[in-house]
C-alpha cells in the first residue's frame, strides 16, 4: 500500500516520552502512519495533578521529544476524553495506541476513553511501557498480594518472568503526520524555572546520558556511597524514569549487562521498590490521602502553619533538614537519604501531618511520582502497607555527624555557616560565642535557632504514637 493511503494511527504519549523501547509507538507505526499526540490533562487529575517543578521538566521533555520526532508532535492542553475523539475524527485516524499508566484518575480516564473510541470504530490499544511487571502480575502462590517489600521483590519480582529486553525505535521516516498543533506554556513566570534546570538535562538523550554516567561512575559504590549525599553515588534517574525518557527495562537490562554484586543488588532493589509504590497504590486507590493502617487515623497532629513554613523555607534550625530543603527549592530534588531525614523531622519531630509533606514534594519535586511519593511518605510517617516503625525517628543531629561528617552537603545549601568548624556545622548551638563570631554566625539572625527540641519532640511523638493503640 502506498504510504500516503496507510491508515492513521494516534500515538499517545504519556509517562513514555521516548523513541527507544516504546510499546505503544511500534505499533502505532506498525499499523500505518503516525500522528504523535500528548495531552496537558490537569482537568482529569485533580489533586494528582503534577506541581509547577514537574511542569518545568514537562515542558522541556515534550521539547525533546518534539525534536526527535521532526517538530511533529501534537501537543494540547484539555482533557484527553474531549480532545482525543476530535482528533481522531479531525485526522481520519482508526487507531489510538498508548502505554498505561496505574495513577487512579488515569485508570478511570482511560477505561472511559477505550469505551468511547470502539463506539466510534477506532481500535484502541494499550501496553505496558512504565514497569517491569504489571502490578496485578506480581502476587503470592495463594494469588493475593504482597503487603510488605521485601517478599514482593525478592519472592515475587525476582521469581517472576524475567523484565523483557528493550525494543528498538521503529522506522519513522516519511510516517509521521505533520501539522502540529500549538505547544501549551509550561512554565511559571519566573528565573527559578531556569535556574532549577540548570544541573539537569530533560529529555531521552540527557537520560542515555545519564544511566552512562551512573553506570561508569555511580553504580561502583552505590551499596555504600548512596547514603552519602556529598557524594555522586546515586542515579538521579527518578525524573527521567518517572516521565518515561527511559523505561525500567532499559536501565535493568543495561546494568545487568555490566554488573553482578552487591552494588547491582542493591541498586535494582531501588528499581523494585518502585514497582511496589506502584503496586501499592494500584490496590489502594486512596493512598495518596488515606493512611494504609487505618490506626493513623486516630494520630493527634498538630496544626502548626509557622512550624510548617520554617520547615518548607529550610530554616528549622538543624541544618541538614534546612539543607535537604533547600536542595529541594533550587534543584527539585532531594537526596534520598535526606528525604528520610527532612520528613521524619515533619511527622515526628513537628508532629505535622505526612499530607502536608506529601502536598509540598508534589509541587517542588522534579520527579514527582504520585505512587513513589505517596509511599514514601506513609513509609516514614509509619503508617504504611511496609513502614518504618513509628519509634524509628531520624535524630537530624547525628544522622548529618554520620552521612555527611565535613558538612560538605550541609554548606554547600547553607553558605552562612560554610565558615563553622566541622564539628559544629550539625549542631551550631553547641560553638561557644566566640567560635561563633570568628565564623560570622549569629544564632537567630544570620541562621536561626532550633525551632523544637529533639528530646522533648521525640518523647511527644511517642506519646502520641502510642495513642492510638487500642
Amino acid at each position: 500500500m502506498h504510504l500516503l493511503k496507510r491508515p492513521i494511527a494516534i500515538c499517545w504519549f504519556r509517562q513514555d516520552l521516548r523513541l527507544q523501547d516504546n510499546p505503544a509507538l511500534r505499533a502505532s507505526a506498525a499499523y500505518g502512519r503516525v500522528l504523535p499526540l500528548y495531552v496537558v490533562d490537569g482537568l482529569d487529575a485533580g489533586q494528582a495533578a503534577p506541581g509547577s517543578a514537574s511542569r518545568v521538566w514537562l515542558h522541556h521533555s515534550l521539547k525533546s521529544l518534539d525534536s526527535s520526532l521532526q517538530g511533529n508532535l501534537h501537543c494540547v492542553e484539555g482533557s484527553a476524553l474531549e480532545w482525543i475523539p476530535e482528533l481522531v475524527v479531525r485526522h481520519g485516524a482508526s487507531a489510538v495506541f498508548w502505554n498505561r499508566c496505574y495513577e487512579p484518575w488515569q485508570i478511570a480516564r482511560d477505561t472511559e476513553l477505550k469505551l468511547r473510541l470502539q463506539a466510534m470504530g477506532c481500535v484502541a490499544e494499550s501496553f505496558n511501557g512504565s514497569l517491569l511487571w504489571e502490578p496485578w502480575e506480581i502476587t503470592k502462590a495463594d494469588g493475593t498480594r504482597y503487603r510488605v517489600f521485601t517478599p514482593f521483590y525478592r519472592r515475587g519480582c525476582l521469581s517472576a518472568q524475567a523484565p523483557r529486553e528493550p525494543v528498538p525505535v521503529p522506522e519513522l521516516q516519511g510516517r509521521l503526520v505533520g501539522g502540529a498543533d500549538s505547544s501549551p506554556d509550561l512554565l511559571p513566570d519566573h528565573r527559578w524555572a531556569n535556574d532549577m534546570m540548570a544541573t539537569w538535562s530533560p529529555g531521552e538523550h540527557g537520560a542515555g546520558d545519564r544511566l552512562s554516567r551512573f553506570l561508569t561512575s555511580g553504580i561502583g559504590d552505590y551499596k555504600e556511597g548512596r547514603n552519602y549525599p556529598a557524594v555522586e553515588s546515586v542515579s538521579r534517574l527518578s525524573p527521567h524514569l518517572h516521565f518515561g525518557e527511559l523505561s525500567p527495562n532499559q536501565v535493568w537490562h543495561a546494568s545487568r549487562a555490566m554488573y553482578d554484586n552487591d552494588n547491582l543488588d542493591h541498586f535494582l532493589r531501588e528499581l523494585g521498590w518502585r514497582e511496589f509504590a506502584h503496586s501499592l497504590l494500584y490496590h489502594n486507590p486512596d493512598m495518596q490521602t488515606q493512611n494504609l493502617q487505618r490506626r493513623f487515623d486516630r494520630f493527634p497532629w498538630r496544626d502548626d502553619h509557622d512550624a510548617l513554613l520554617c520547615w518548607q523555607q529550610g530554616k528549622t534550625g538543624y541544618p541538614i533538614v534546612d539543607a535537604g530543603m533547600r536542595e529541594l527549592w533550587q534543584t527539585g530534588y532531594m537526596h534520598n537519604r535526606v528525604r528520610m531525614i527532612v520528613g521524619s523531622f515533619l511527622v515526628k519531630n513537628l508532629l505535622i501531618h505526612w499530607r502536608e509533606g506529601e502536598k509540598w514534594f508534589r509541587d517542588c519535586l522534579v520527579d514527582f511520582d504520585l505512587a513513589n511519593n505517596s509511599a514514601g511518605w506513609q513509609w516514614i510517617a509509619g503508617c504504611g502497607a511496609d513502614a518504618a516503625p513509628y519509634f524509628r525517628i531520624f535524630n537530624p543531629v547525628t544522622q548529618g555527624q554520620k552521612f555527611d561528617p565535613g558538612g560538605e552537603y550541609t554548606k554547600r545549601y547553607l553558605p552562612e555557616l560554610s565558615r563553622l568548624p566541622d564539628r559544629y556545622v550539625h549542631c551550631p548551638w553547641q560553638a561557644t560565642h566566640a567560635e561563633l563570631a570568628a565564623a560570622g554566625v549569629r544564632l537567630g539572625i544570620d541562621y536561626p535557632n532550633p525551632v523544637v527540641d529533639l528530646r522533648g519532640s521525640r518523647e511527644a511523638a511517642l506519646a502520641a504514637f502510642a495513642s492510638t493503640k487500642g
